[in-house]
């Protein structure tokens, strides 16, 4: 057996791909369709930062709340002793 390629792609038919898409689409709609993509994938990573910011804010949030159901536990456990 030779070696295990699959289906590999090469540069031939990656030049297929993009002359059939620039004969399809033409180069005006390529360039807006690629100029979409860089919108997506930037409010995508805005979108990702975002996330990331209110994480830490609600871990911090959590931490607090954990901190005073634990101390009113002590104190009824104090009470109740």
């Amino acid at each position: 057996m030779q070696g295990d390629q699959g289906m590999a792609v090469g540069w031939p038919q990656i030049l297929l791909v993009v002359l059939l898409m620039v004969l399809l689409f033409g180069r005006g709609k390529i360039s807006g369709m690629m100029e979409d993509v860089a919108k997506g994938i930037k409010s995508f990573k805005k979108g990702m930062a975002d996330d990331v910011e209110e994480e830490a804010d609600n871990s911090v949030h959590t931490i607090e709340h954990e901190a005073k159901a634990t101390t009113k536990s002590s104190k009824e456990e104090s009470k109740a002793g």
